[in-house]
C-alpha cells in the first residue's frame, strides 16, 4: 500500500536538541500536524477536531509507535507521508513516514479511537469519515 497523502512540516529552532538534530519527542508532533492536515483535506473534519468544542465527535490517541532511522537537521526540508491502511469499528491506525532529501528519517503509527465528547466514551467511526477514508485510500 502506497502513501497517497503527504504534508510538509516546518523544522523549528525549538525542535532541535543538544545534539543538533530534531528531538525524538518532536516526531509525535510532526505526526499530529500531518494527521490533522489529512483529516482536514481527506475527511473534512480537521477544523472540528481542533475547535475545542465540548460536544460532537473527536478522537483520542490509544497508541503511538516511532522508529527512528536517521536524524533530521534544522536545515532539512521535511514531509510526512500519511495513510490509513484499514478501518475498525471504533478505531483505526495512521501510518507515517518522515522524509527528508536523504530519504526516510522515521516511521511510525498511531491508533486513534473515535470519541463522543457528550458521553465521554468511544463511538463508532462516523459514516462520512468511513466513506471519505475508504474512497481516498481505496480500501
Amino acid at each position: 500500500m502506497s502513501f497517497e497523502y503527504t504534508a510538509e512540516v516546518e523544522v523549528r529552532y525549538t525542535d532541535i536538541d543538544t545534539y543538533g538534530h530534531v528531538n525524538n519527542a518532536t516526531y509525535a508532533t510532526y505526526f499530529e500536524e500531518a494527521r490533522i492536515d489529512y483529516l482536514h483535506d481527506v475527511v473534512d473534519c480537521g477544523e472540528a477536531l481542533l475547535s475545542g468544542s465540548e460536544s460532537g465527535t473527536g478522537m483520542v490517541i490509544a497508541n503511538l509507535e516511532i522508529d527512528y532511522i536517521q536524524p533530521v537537521q534544522i536545515s532539512d526540508s521535511v514531509a510526512v507521508a500519511v495513510r490509513v491502511p484499514r478501518l475498525g469499528e471504533k478505531s483505526f491506525p495512521f501510518e507515517y513516514e518522515v522524509r527528508t532529501e536523504d530519504g526516510v528519517a522515521a516511521t511510525g503509527e498511531t491508533t486513534v479511537v473515535t470519541y463522543d465528547r457528550d458521553t465521554e466514551s468511544s463511538r463508532p467511526i462516523p459514516e462520512d469519515w468511513r466513506e471519505a477514508i475508504t474512497q481516498f485510500e481505496g480500501l
